[in-house]
């Protein structure tokens, strides 16, 4: 009975991609309730708290244009907590599956043309690249000890192609030198960038001259790895 409710959390995020948008924002929702049975009450109580405050400050101070403010500001920390807690939520869905940095990888906002699994295993340890304005990042998951050694040998292969563009490495697990899936997106935002646009296309074309040295497995990576997207509110 307890290993029920991770297999429905990865089918309910497997679900999601083909969801109508009411309907993905709904099963967001059970997904984050799920995860987090407090989840949905701070974020329902602090976007109304907010709205009641300033609707209630409008009315006896006879500042009318504090209502639309109140409901507009309260309805935008909603959506914020929500997508914040919905992130959370997801990475939680699917932290410990193979192939959950490279949905992470093709997840990210901007020019990054990602490739999963360009190394891999019969152990089912992999190597993704994405390849954006940074330059080339290889993504491990898997072995810490037979990772650093795809990662090792593909690098060697993917610097004959890339020549001078810097090349980035990381092995995603909780271990120490490790990111965290949760961070990952983040870490590779964080980048220096190195390349102009132009570059990146030019790089992209050089190296899909590099073979994968072995296919990935059938199987290792869930068909609904990917996140779904998730409203993700502009606070200005």
């Amino acid at each position: 009975m307890g290993r029920a409710e991770p297999v429905a959390d990865k089918n309910s995020a497997a679900d999601m991609q083909n969801a109508g948008r009411l309907k993905q924002m709904r099963m967001v929702a059970g997904l984050v309730h799920r995860q987090d049975p407090k989840a949905m009450p701070i974020v329902l109580g602090s976007g109304l708290g907010i709205m009641v405050v300033l609707v209630v400050v409008g009315v006896v101070l006879g500042q009318w244009m504090l209502i639309p403010l109140g409901v507009l500001l309260g309805a935008l920390v909603t959506m914020f907590l929500f997508g914040r807690f919905a992130q959370s939520a997801q990475y939680k869905a699917i932290e410990g599956q193979t192939g959950a940095a490279a949905a992470v990888l093709q997840s990210m906002r901007g020019n990054w043309t990602v490739t999963p699994a360009v190394t891999a295993n019969k152990s089912l340890d992999v190597v993704h690249r994405a390849v954006g304005r940074p330059g080339v990042v290889l993504v491990g998951e898997g072995s810490p000890g037979r990772v650093s050694g795809l990662i090792a040998n593909e690098k060697k292969k993917t610097a004959r192609v890339a020549h001078d563009v810097p090349i980035f490495d990381f092995q995603v697990g909780d271990g120490e030198g490790q990111v965290p899936v949760s961070k990952l997106q983040r870490k590779l935002m964080r980048l220096p960038r190195n390349l102009k646009p132009a570059a990146v296309s030019d790089l992209n074309y050089r190296l899909k001259a590099l073979q994968p040295t072995m296919q990935m497995p059938k199987g290792p990576i869930p068909k609904g790895a990917r996140q779904p997207k998730m409203p993700k509110p502009r606070m200005r």
